[in-house]
């Protein structure tokens, strides 16, 4: 069973798990600020969910690809969009500051912890 590090814990999941489901289930703030209320509650098409994504996981279908290819996203920096990513295996997920995720200031590292810029 894959888990999931984030936030300073670390949850076990089904293999194939929604990675934002895992994440929000786990009471593991994946939206900054009012992006909280204002996000299109897993469609792929707001990109407030994006993060930092390391370990297996589905590759990156059109959708999300779209979106991290428009501001103020850049798809050169590799996030993913939890609400769009599948968990295969074990992940270690970090979050960064910004209503999108976008800053280069971390908000949270999968240790629970801000850490320096990215």
């Amino acid at each position: 069973m894959p888990t999931v590090t984030a936030q300073g814990k670390v949850v076990a999941c089904d293999r194939g798990a929604n990675l934002r489901q895992v994440l929000l289930e786990n009471n593991i703030d994946i939206y900054n600020g009012p992006a909280q209320q204002i996000n299109c509650h897993g469609f792929g098409t707001c990109g407030t969910c994006a993060a930092w994504v390391e370990g297996d996981v589905s590759e990156s279908a059109w959708r999300e690809q779209a979106r991290l290819g428009m501001p103020p996203h850049n798809r050169e920096r590799g996030l993913r969009l939890t609400c769009q990513t599948k968990v295969l295996g074990d992940v270690r997920v970090t979050k960064y500051e910004g209503f999108w995720g976008e800053s280069d200031r971390v908000a949270w590292t999968p240790g629970g912890k801000a850490a320096a810029a990215r």
